[in-house]
């Protein structure tokens, strides 16, 4: 015997509704006043620090990242291109429009004055390039103490020990 889904328009309707409630509440991350949140990946290498940042539909005019005092601020505004109005009416709205603002502490160490931001294809790159730190300088060490007054030093496996080198120091004077 087969079995057939049927579903009616209003049973369909009520739970398209009650999705979009509660995903518009508990998963897309939205706020009161039309704002959202774009998903945000931070990446680490060596060299730099990289943002990618998901804006679809973004445009440039609408966009703003800037760094002061140490903080990271992307934000910006996308627009609904459409009105809920006369000619039209939305049955599904997922996309999430308004503004968005995201604030996130930059590590010590980072060249703020060479940061850098792309967007392509609705994903947004900052690329902050990590300052060039000073290097630890590596030091030769050698073992001994300077024989007859020179400033040679007994080298490890010469044949001479610390305690021999200072008898020779001693019986120089």
């Amino acid at each position: 015997m087969r079995y057939a889904t049927m579903t009616t328009a209003p049973v369909f309707g009520l739970r398209r509704e009650i999705d979009r409630l509660f995903e518009s509440t508990f998963l897309r991350g939205q706020a009161a006043g039309n704002e959202w949140t774009p998903a945000v990946e931070i990446r680490e290498t060596e060299q730099e620090f990289s943002f990618v940042v998901e804006l679809p539909g973004m445009t440039l005019d609408h966009l703003q990242v800037s760094a002061v005092n140490g903080i990271l601020t992307i934000r910006g505004e996308r627009l609904d291109e459409w009105k809920d109005g006369e000619n039209h009416r939305y049955h599904l709205a997922e996309r999430n429009y308004g503004s968005f603002l995201r604030r996130f502490e930059l590590p010590q160490g980072v060249d703020v004055e060479k940061i850098e931001a792309d967007i392509q294809n609705g994903v947004l790159l900052v690329s902050i390039p990590k300052a060039a730190l000073p290097q630890p300088k590596k030091i030769k060490v050698t073992t001994g103490t300077p024989v007859n007054g020179n400033t040679q030093r007994a080298k490890v496996g010469d044949g001479k020990s610390g305690a021999d080198s200072a008898k020779q120091l001693v019986s120089a004077r």
